[in-house]
């Protein structure tokens, strides 16, 4: 009869141990999408970007600095590598940038009247806009998966499993201040 309980009880904990290993695979996986999604919409971003830096050079042509700041953060960001926050870094790095760049086509009325130019700023926006959602759900799915492999048990085994801490993304530091006004000096 106890051969029986023992069995049944190392069952219960084998059906456990997998159905524990099953969700944290689901969440890795969420993550991993949630990833990807935002990678999507960086690529989008980083399409618009040259577009969007050639129709203002032919309005501000002496704005060249501005303009090479702008193709080399999207460089950057293209190449970011080594992991979340690198890329988080480098895309934060490039809102700074375009922020500018928009600033700068403020000094310019013919510019911000091109028709090209406000469908670009438009699409851009709507890219914006999607991306921060995508980081959103990423982050949300990163911090569940952070809190399933941090929770007991599953601490004991993921580790082992293959189970690691992921980071959020985050731009940090390298956002741009959103309540102060960029300067633009002529």
């Amino acid at each position: 009869m106890s051969g029986w309980i023992l069995i049944g009880l190392l069952a219960l904990v084998g059906v456990w141990l997998i159905t524990s290993y099953n969700a944290l695979v689901s969440l890795r996986q969420r993550t991993n999408q949630a990833f990807a999604d935002i990678d999507v919409q960086l690529k989008q971003r980083h399409d618009l970007i040259p577009n969007i830096v050639e129709t203002v050079k032919g309005y501000a042509t002496h704005e060249r600095s501005t303009l090479d700041a702008v193709i080399a953060a999207r460089n950057s960001a293209m190449s970011a590598g080594g992991g979340t926050a690198q890329q988080a870094a480098a895309e934060g790095l490039l809102s700074g940038a375009l922020g500018k760049l928009f600033a700068l086509a403020e000094a310019y009325p013919d510019l911000k009247a091109n028709t090209t130019f406000l469908q670009l700023q438009t699409e851009l926006s709507d890219v914006e806009n999607k991306l921060s959602a995508a980081r959103r759900f990423f982050n949300n799915a990163v911090s569940e998966y952070n809190a399933a492999i941090q929770s007991f048990p599953a601490m004991l085994y993921a580790a082992k499993m293959g189970f690691q801490h992921r980071e959020f993304f985050d731009l940090g530091e390298s956002r741009p201040q959103l309540d102060v006004a960029p300067q633009v000096k002529f």
